[in-house]
């Protein structure tokens, strides 16, 4: 889908970069990066491990900040956002999907997503349909009561997903979500992340190596 050139972008990097410091010795992890995606877009960050894919995304997701540069997302400077404001704006506009998929372990799929929805204190009956659309989205609707050990690799990548969806956020950060999967149920998380990006419009960036 391409961006209309009238609208804002929903994610826009502009000269980021970033600087770690160690001692007296510093590192640079990002130089002079600029890009933007629209709404119901696909954006897939690609290179070597070490190459500064995950502080791009931890810059763009407000886990970090960048030495140099301006992130918009959603319309909100991030970089000069108060830090209360920006879990606020991390809560509500950006879902966050890792490659360990992060779920409690002794919640199901329906508690995992549902406790996303607790934290921006959505109302109890908008929160039982909310988790339902979601894991009738991402193909679980059979599974929202099992636990991540009773999933497979790509379901608990799909309760994630689900997850990163509840709140209907603006953006949808994506850390190697496809590594530590087989390769067709790899394909088969990128063919959702698309299907979603179509269907929400929601702005899809993926860091990956392969």
């Amino acid at each position: 889908m391409r961006e209309d050139s009238t609208m804002p972008a929903t994610i826009r990097v502009e000269d980021v970069s970033r600087i770690y410091r160690v001692g007296q010795q510093e590192r640079q992890a990002l130089k002079a990066v600029s890009l933007s995606v629209g709404a119901g877009q696909i954006v897939v960050l690609r290179g070597r491990s070490g190459s500064g894919k995950t502080t791009l995304l931890n810059c763009i997701g407000g886990l970090d900040r960048p030495t140099d540069g301006r992130i918009w997302v959603a319309e909100n400077e991030i970089t000069r956002l108060a830090e209360q404001r920006l879990v606020q704006l991390r809560r509500q506009q950006i879902g966050f999907v890792f490659q360990s998929h992060a779920l409690l372990p002794t919640y199901s799929a329906r508690e995992n997503v549902d406790l996303m929805l607790r934290l921006i204190h959505m109302p109890r009956e908008e929160r039982q349909a909310r988790v339902e659309q979601v894991l009738h989205l991402v193909g679980l609707g059979k599974w929202m009561e099992h636990r991540p050990h009773e999933l497979s690799g790509g379901q608990q990548q799909r309760v994630a997903i689900a997850r990163a969806l509840a709140p209907r956020p603006a953006v949808i950060l994506a850390d190697e979500p496809t590594s530590e999967l087989d390769t067709t149920t790899g394909q088969q998380i990128l063919q959702l992340f698309r299907r979603i990006a179509d269907e929400t419009q929601t702005a899809v960036l993926i860091a990956t190596h392969d």
